[in-house]
């Protein structure tokens, strides 16, 4: 039976003053952020860090939805809870270990060990691959498989190709980690494309990540299933996505990747607890517009809201801000994921299978048009069924889910507009929307989209912002900026 979609992420210890003013008032304040996401939450708390007390009298977000979090949020099926959005992150995803440990949050490792996940690839009619399991649970049984299995991914898709795809990554991710280097050798930047180039990593994002795989001299088998499998996974898309978003898809198919118990969002709720800031829940902006000296912010609640700086932390491409005078960024198309949440057992005759048993823990999927999925995990089995999330393209209907599933005791269908629909060369919209001080942090977002990306291109924002404030220069001169954090030591990881 179908119930609702719930994403249930409470704000348990956000004890932040909701404003509740009559609307003819006008308010002042310094920097109005809207949306509540890890890039609004990231954007006050670096704000917070870098400047002098008292240089930034108030700081002021605005949430449309009735929680924090944006696209981080948890669902609730079978009386568990479980990541709905952004579910993963990598081990040197720097932010997220730090907010994780300033905020003083637990971090969750996978159900299924990854050395240990049984994996099948299905193209639509048969699996073309698929792991060897063994019930028994004794390590040195499963050691013996994981060992038989790396031969087998060996034997199929080489030896050479698998180590250049694994080299290709941790070069990739080795550039990245440009982002976290003090502020004596990292600029601030103006532009996605001056924040690309400095770290080497533009040129990735002028091809297709098929196209670049094939240089570096990957096998066409390997393209064709197991990097298309992960790209499939983590982005909804083809090897047709930009090259760096590749790189970042394959990146968070390794090993160490881990989550915050009892979700995700309580990185945002947290940083935004503790960055002293004036939350509005459940009210979305309508326009922006200049007035000379201050942006006026005017919401779906009838209040007016005057800022010297305002902060756009949420994709633009599927809201209607009206801004004035207009702003100009190139059309983007959102990938759309559905998200779809069964409690239950999967039908092993459609896989041409006969026990439950026989259906890998994850089921990828290659490009076919026979494939009405993109794949299929395991999040958490019971006693007598199991949690499936399943994502696909498009909604997934409940006769289809019938014929997928044997039993279907609940399900929730949730629909993301996840991440840019990548394709190469890319396009950037202009972190400065307007030449002065209305700034745009998902800009960063056609270059990779992950809850890091959008740390690391807040960090810059809240840099670039407190740098043009100051009249100092970007991308040559980097500001004389410091952690006025009490917790400073803490937020800082030993790279």
């Amino acid at each position: 039976m179908n119930s609702q979609i719930t994403v249930t992420p409470l704000l348990l210890s956000l004890s932040i003053t909701l404003l509740s003013l009559h609307p003819s008032l006008a308010h002042s304040h310094s920097v109005c952020i809207i949306g509540s996401g890890i890039g609004g939450a990231s954007i006050a708390h670096f704000l917070r860090r870098y400047s002098p007390p008292d240089t930034l009298a108030q700081i002021a977000i605005f949430e449309r939805h009735g929680v924090v979090g944006g696209r981080m949020a948890t669902v609730t099926i079978g009386g568990e809870t479980f990541e709905a959005g952004a579910s993963i992150l990598h081990p040197k995803n720097y932010h997220a270990v730090n907010y994780t440990s300033y905020l003083g949050l637990k971090r969750k490792e996978p159900e299924l060990a990854d050395d240990s996940l049984s994996l099948g690839i299905w193209d639509g009619g048969k699996f073309v691959y698929k792991t060897l399991t063994c019930s028994s649970k004794l390590p040195i049984v499963q050691r013996l498989v994981s060992i038989a299995n790396s031969i087998l991914m060996a034997l199929r898709y080489g030896v050479v190709s698998l180590f250049r795809m694994g080299s290709f990554v941790e070069v990739t991710v080795d550039k990245f980690l440009k982002y976290y280097e003090g502020f004596e050798s990292r600029p601030v930047f103006e532009s996605v494309e001056g924040m690309l180039k400095w770290a080497g990593l533009y040129n990735l994002t002028t091809v297709t990540l098929g196209e670049k795989l094939v240089e570096v001299g990957l096998s066409p088998i390997l393209i064709q299933e197991l990097v298309t499998v992960i790209t499939r996974i983590n982005y909804g898309q083809s090897v047709n996505i930009s090259g760096l978003a590749g790189a970042v898809s394959l990146a968070g198919s390794g090993g160490g990747l881990w989550s915050v118990e009892g979700g995700n969002w309580q990185m945002a709720a947290g940083l935004i607890n503790r960055s002293n800031v004036e939350l509005h829940l459940r009210e979305e902006i309508e326009s922006v517009s200049y007035m000379g000296d201050v942006y006026e912010l005017n919401s779906t609640k009838g209040e007016s809201y005057n800022c010297q700086v305002t902060v756009v932390a949420t994709p633009l491409d599927e809201l209607n801000i009206l801004f004035s005078p207009g702003i100009s960024i190139p059309p983007r198309k959102l990938q759309h994921t559905h998200a779809t949440f069964v409690r239950g057992l999967l039908n092993p005759a459609y896989f041409g299978l006969d026990r439950v048993s026989d259906i890998p823990e994850l089921v990828g999927t290659i490009e076919s048009a026979d494939v009405p999925f993109t794949s299929i995990s395991i999040l958490k089995q019971h006693e007598n069924d199991t949690t499936y999330k399943i994502f696909s393209r498009e909604a997934m209907t409940d006769a289809l889910l019938d014929k997928l599933f044997s039993v279907r005791a609940e399900t929730i269908k949730i629909d993301w507009a996840a991440y840019p629909h990548y394709h190469a060369p890319e396009v950037y919209a202009p972190f400065i929307l307007d030449g002065k001080h209305l700034y745009y942090v998902n800009a960063f977002e056609n270059a990779a989209s992950t809850m890091e990306t959008s740390a690391v291109a807040a960090e810059n924002i809240a840099r670039l912002i407190l740098s043009r404030l100051s009249g100092k220069a970007a991308d040559n001169d980097s500001p004389n900026l410091k952690s006025f954090s009490s917790d400073s030591s803490e937020m800082r990881a030993e790279l």
